[in-house]
C-alpha cells in the first residue's frame, strides 16, 4: 500500500475495529488484537502496509499519550510514597530475573560479561504493553497494578546505568567508556532538568494561560508541554514515553 496518511489511518482503524473485539471476546486482551492486526497488515503478512515508518511514528505518539495519562493519575506526593516498591520490588525483579537468565546463558558457554548484558536486557519489559492490560481492567489503582507499574518504572530508570555499563563489561577503550558515561550524565541531567524546571515553570505558565480563559489555548499548552518533554528526553537518549510520564506527573498538581 503506497497511499497517504489518511489511507493508512483508515486501514489501521478498520483492522483494529475488527481484531480487538474478537480478541477481547476470547479473553486475550486488546494488546494481542493490535499486535495480530499489525502482523497481518505488515510487510511480513498480507503486505497491505509495506512502508512501516509512518505507522511507527504515529504509534510512538500513541505510547507518549498513554504514559502521559498514566502520569496524570500520579501526583508527586503519591510517586514519593511509591519509592519503596519502585526501588525495592523493581530492583529485586531486575536482579533476580537478570541473574537467572545470565546463569542459563553461562551454562551455554557464553562469556560472563555477555551473559550479564543479555540477561539484564531480557529482564526488561515493554511499559506500553504491560500497562495497557492493567488500564483495561482498571487495575492500576489496585495493589498489584501499582506494584506492576513500580517495576516498569524502575526498568525505565535502570536502562540508563545499564547502557553506561555495557562498554565497561565489554572491555571497551577508555575513550569509548568516557562517551558512554557522558551519555549517562546527559540522561540524568535531562531528568533533573524536566523535574526541577517543570516544578518551577509549569505552575506559573498554566496560571497565565488560565487567565486568557480560552480552553483551546489551555489544551494546546498541555500538548506542548507533553511533546516538549518527550522531545527533550529523546535528545538526551531516553525514551519519549519517560518524558511524557514525567510531564503528566508534574501536571497532576
Amino acid at each position: 500500500m503506497h497511499g497517504g496518511g489518511l489511507e493508512l489511518a483508515l486501514v489501521s482503524l478498520l483492522a483494529a475495529v475488527v481484531a480487538v473485539p474478537v480478541f477481547r471476546r476470547f479473553g486475550l486482551g486488546a494488546v494481542l488484537g493490535y499486535l495480530a492486526a499489525g502482523v497481518v497488515l505488515g510487510p511480513f503478512g498480507l503486505r497491505v502496509i509495506r512502508d512501516v515508518e509512518p505507522v511507527l511514528a504515529a504509534s510512538e505518539i500513541g505510547v507518549v499519550m498513554l504514559l502521559f495519562v498514566i502520569g496524570l493519575e500520579l501526583s508527586p506526593s503519591r510517586l514519593s510514597v511509591m519509592r519503596k516498591p519502585v526501588f525495592g520490588a523493581g530492583g529485586l525483579q531486575m536482579l533476580v530475573t537478570g541473574i537467572a537468565l545470565a546463569a542459563l546463558l553461562l551454562l551455554r558457554n557464553l562469556e560472563w560479561a555477555a551473559a550479564i548484558v543479555i540477561g539484564l536486557g531480557m529482564a526488561f519489559s515493554s511499559t506500553a504493553v504491560g500497562l495497557q492490560p492493567l488500564a483495561e481492567r482498571k487495575a492500576l489503582p489496585r495493589a498489584h497494578g501499582r506494584l506492576a507499574f513500580a517495576i516498569l518504572l524502575f526498568q525505565d530508570l535502570a536502562a540508563i546505568p545499564l547502557l553506561a555499563a555495557i562498554p565497561l563489561l565489554g572491555g571497551a577503550h577508555s575513550a569509548e567508556e568516557g562517551i558512554s558515561w557522558l551519555a549517562a550524565g546527559k540522561a540524568i541531567g535531562a531528568i533533573a532538568a524536566v523535574v526541577i524546571g517543570g516544578r518551577l515553570l509549569l505552575r506559573h505558565l498554566f496560571r497565565f494561560v488560565a487567565r486568557i480563559d480560552m480552553p483551546e489555548v489551555f489544551t494546546a499548552t498541555a500538548l506542548l508541554t507533553v511533546l516538549g518533554a518527550a522531545w527533550f528526553m529523546q535528545l538526551a537518549g531516553l525514551t519519549m514515553g519517560l518524558g511524557a510520564f514525567l510531564a503528566g506527573v508534574l501536571l497532576a498538581d
